[in-house]
């Protein structure tokens, strides 16, 4: 177990914002290892984010990314409780990189709730053929469904799927993680998603903001 020393700490705070003695405890959890302490911490703080959940967010900000040669492009709105929290250089850079992480997975829905009837039903459908097709059992079937559907909201829902920047945390963690840093509850309101000669881009955009 390494020392839990005060520059080890310093350190953990400055990774995750979170204070001092939170700190010391989760490196003390995590027998002095800096990268487990974080996922501590983040463990702790989704679980606090969750209780701020149904909090009011009515201040925010609009957020856009252009990519390289401006082909691509995204706008985002995330609200959060005070303006005071939507000027911090924290509450900033989650705008910016979520909107980053729209241009490069191009998710259809903000959350699972999100996903219309009738695309859940295709996709369902589309699952039951082919694990049919692979000649599966009719009694495993449903479950084989079940996993499948579960993996296809990964892919279309922006909360779901993967953050680009960390792999082991998805958009949603990402997004409690500043819930518990900043005190404040915080929602992705809308999003649109522009590439040029593609259409459809903008017709996910149209639809996303439509569920809300």
């Amino acid at each position: 177990m390494a020392e839990i020393t005060a520059s080890l700490v310093k350190a953990l705070r400055e990774r995750t914002g979170a204070g001092m003695m939170e700190c010391k405890s989760a490196l003390v959890e995590s027998k002095g290892d800096l990268a487990e302490g974080e996922v501590v911490l983040r463990k702790r703080g989704i679980a606090s984010a969750g209780k701020k959940a149904s909090r009011a967010t009515k201040q925010g900000l609009i957020g856009t990314y252009i990519h390289h040669g401006g082909q691509l492009g995204v706008m985002v709105e995330i609200n959060c409780e005070s303006d005071f929290v939507a000027r911090t250089d924290d509450f900033q850079e989650l705008v910016h990189d979520v909107a980053m992480h729209i241009a490069a997975a191009d998710p259809r829905f903000i959350r699972k709730e999100d996903v219309t009837a009738d695309v859940i039903e295709k996709e369902k459908d589309i699952q039951k053929a082919r694990a049919l097709a692979e000649g599966k059992p009719e009694k495993v079937i449903e479950k084989m469904i079940e996993g499948r559907m579960a993996k296809f909201y990964e892919e279309i829902c922006l909360l779901e799927q993967p953050f680009v920047k960390e792999a082991t945390l998805t958009v949603g963690q990402l997004v409690k993680t500043k819930i518990a840093k900043l005190g404040e509850n915080i929602s992705v309101a809308r999003f649109v998603r522009f590439k040029v000669g593609d259409s459809l881009a903008a017709e996910s955009g149209s639809e996303t903001a439509a569920a809300e």
